[in-house]
């Protein structure tokens, strides 16, 4: 994976690039619940330099044009690392906001009808084309996609990632029983499809393979070996899937693997815990399979409009954090009702509450930059602004109308007036996103080539 975090985008940035605002990004992570921490690093209207796609550092007084720098002044403006979505679905825009079902039977009614579809490949392109351009409109650089079983699908994805030179981690879904015929593979055909995939896009450019078993009603004890076995043979994949997620679909797993201590064990069983390992959902679990998260490294992505969406529970965030297990953040599009990682930070702090907790802005902001990219084992690449980082960045207002602007005007302190920001503000905020210093994202102009 070190070669695919070394390697430059496919489009050159500009050389000397200079922003100047108000910088906030993470040095650690933030204890929870603590509103004064020495992990947050605020530098107000400062330079942020980037130089051949990286940051270069920062400093309060402008560079010299002389030398190079082309300056771009965003003074009043938050600039923030761009933020990095560890669980979406591609072709799930079709049926985001559909009406009236819990998970099981939202699979059956809306999603996959629409996965058939992506089985065309002109579908598959235009699907992750648009996908990938939303997410940059959002403020998302970086994101952990599942696409469908289509191999096709999976190749969409990747070419349009490489030609954004974004961080995408992504992979063929695996599906061999318990699913419409036209989204179901066998195990050595899937197998054959990830080999190939993985020899042609796993650690090219910025691109990485997730062994993507959809979940585990949908895949054979023998499926779910050969994803394990993919996973030993190579530690640098990534895998991706889904776990405890709703109590129907907990109860469906018990009566399908009788002999797993729990929906858990059904993949540590055949080795799909590890540092790579990202497993959505993570509601209904409990201390034994939390502390085998713990030991395995393998980390839960908090998908919160998702989780109130389809009524699957409330997540217990500090439990697995006192556990030491890694929490990012995901917006589960479709089953979350929308990309904007602001809203999904509103509704992780809804969920939070509704437990009688309460999460600050920089616990929820740290798992959506720096602490996404720790939990990805890809720190030293992207989620904050340390010096040699690729710039993934955006500039926001910090308000956008008069409800929100009068809010503004009123704040006390930082931490008030970033938690204001990240519940009031969504991808109407955002002024531009940056890809290793290359523009691919301007209000003004729309999508960047």
């Amino acid at each position: 994976m070190s070669s695919a975090a070394s390697q430059s985008p496919r489009v050159s940035p500009l050389q000397k690039l200079a922003l100047r605002g108000d910088l906030l990004d993470f040095v650690g992570e933030p204890a929870w619940g603590e509103l004064e921490t020495s992990t947050l690093r605020f530098q107000p209207d400062t330079w942020l330099l980037i130089e051949n796609g990286r940051v270069q550092g920062t400093q309060v007084q402008a560079p010299d044009v002389a030398e190079g720098w082309e300056l771009q002044d965003f003074s009043g403006r938050l600039i923030l690392p761009g933020f990095i979505d560890t669980h979406v679905h591609c072709p799930q825009l079709d049926v985001i906001a559909s009406y009236g079902a819990e998970l099981l039977d939202w699979l059956n009614t809306y999603t996959f009808p629409a996965e058939c579809r992506y089985a065309d490949p002109a579908v598959a392109e235009r699907g992750a084309q648009r996908f990938l351009d939303a997410l940059l409109a959002h403020g998302t650089t970086a994101a952990v996609v599942f696409p469908t079983v289509h191999k096709v699908s999976a190749e969409a994805l990747f070419e349009a990632g490489a030609q954004r030179g974004m961080r995408l981690i992504t992979g063929k879904v695996l599906m061999d029983r318990n699913a419409p015929a036209a989204l179901l593979d066998d195990v050595a055909s899937a197998e054959r499809d990830c080999l190939d995939l993985i020899s042609r896009w796993h650690g090219r450019e910025r691109l990485a393979y997730a062994v993507t078993p959809r979940f585990a009603p949908t895949s054979t004890p023998e499926q779910l070996a050969m994803a394990g076995a993919l996973c030993r043979a190579d530690a640098s994949l990534f895998m991706q899937t889904h776990v405890a997620e709703n109590r129907e679909e907990v109860r469906w797993v018990a009566e399908l693997f009788p002999t797993a201590r729990s929906y858990l064990d059904v993949y540590e069983r055949v080795g799909l815990l590890h540092p790579r390992a990202l497993l959505a959902h993570g509601i209904w679990l409990d201390e034994t399979d939390r502390q085998a998260l713990a030991r395995s490294g393998a980390q839960i992505s908090f998908c919160p409009s998702s989780n109130l969406f389809l009524g699957s529970g409330l997540f217990d965030w500090p439990a697995l954090a006192q556990a030491g297990v890694k929490v990012s953040l995901a917006s589960d599009v479709g089953g979350g009702t929308s990309l904007s990682m602001q809203r999904n930070l509103l509704d992780a702090y809804k969920v939070q509450a509704l437990a009688g907790r309460r999460l600050t802005a920089w616990s929820g902001l740290y798992a959506a930059t720096r602490g996404a990219a720790e939990a990805l084992g890809l720190a030293q690449e992207m989620g904050h602004f340390g010096v040699g980082t690729l710039a993934d960045v955006c500039v926001w207002d910090w308000a956008q109308g008069p409800v929100a602007g009068a809010r503004d005007e009123v704040v006390r302190g930082l931490h008030e007036r970033v938690f204001a920001w990240m519940c009031l503000s969504d991808e109407r905020n955002l002024l531009r996103s940056y890809v290793s210093g290359k523009i691919r994202y301007s209000r003004d102009e729309g999508m960047k080539g």
